[in-house]
């Protein structure tokens, strides 16, 4: 069946943290592993919840700033580093804005709710995408297979008609269970490899 949409995670595909260095630095620099902060950050439980939508992405920091003992200058200078050795792969979103004339175009992704604002104002990426969905704003997350279904009601179109792009086995998982098509992010060049076989194959 022809894809109609293709829709792509951010974190870990479109944005990825290509240099390890500043986050293993500010690690050990208070006293935790890589792993352990990218948990205090990503995993902890306010993380999750601000994932949700329950809190909002200012209110998951103070918990991480009251946890780490920081003053506010500190929490800001934190975050400074943690995303310092993040790229946007440009090459990516360029896909995107080439295949919106013909597909529909989205953005899948379990984030906060400053995504919208930081991918608009900041990064100026917008215009890639039909729709961007983000687990804050609906209060649904991958892989919950109420995401999938939810996005496929948006779009008014066969499951199978999606292709989705996901770093997170599980994720891709999710959706392969929804009964998208899903590749599995290892690097742009092999997605790029993916997705034109699937695309062009029709």
């Amino acid at each position: 069946m022809m894809i109609k949409a293709v829709i792509f995670d951010f974190g870990g595909v479109l944005m990825r943290t290509e240099d390890r260095n500043p986050r293993v630095q500010l690690a050990a620099r208070l006293g935790m592993t890589y792993d352990g902060l990218n948990d205090l950050v990503f995993d902890s439980p306010s993380a999750i919840r601000a994932m949700k939508g329950e809190i909002t992405a200012g209110e998951h920091w103070r918990e991480v700033q009251k946890k780490l003992g920081m003053t506010d200058a500190e929490i800001e200078q934190l975050q400074v580093e943690f995303w310092a050795g993040d790229v946007l792969d440009q090459g990516l979103v360029n896909l995107l804005r080439e295949l919106r004339p013909i597909y529909e175009t989205m953005l899948l992704s379990n984030a906060w709710d400053d995504l919208r604002k930081m991918i608009e104002d900041v990064w100026q990426i917008d215009d890639a995408f039909d729709r961007m969905i983000i687990s804050a704003e609906i209060g649904l997350a991958k892989p919950d297979l109420a995401i999938f279904q939810w996005v496929i009601s948006q779009l008014g179109i066969e499951p199978s008609q999606a292709v989705f792009v996901d770093d997170f086995t599980h994720n891709v998982a999710g959706a392969r269970a929804a009964g998208w098509q899903a590749i599995h992010f290892q690097s742009a060049d092999q997605v790029l490899d993916e997705l034109r076989t699937m695309l062009g194959g029709e």
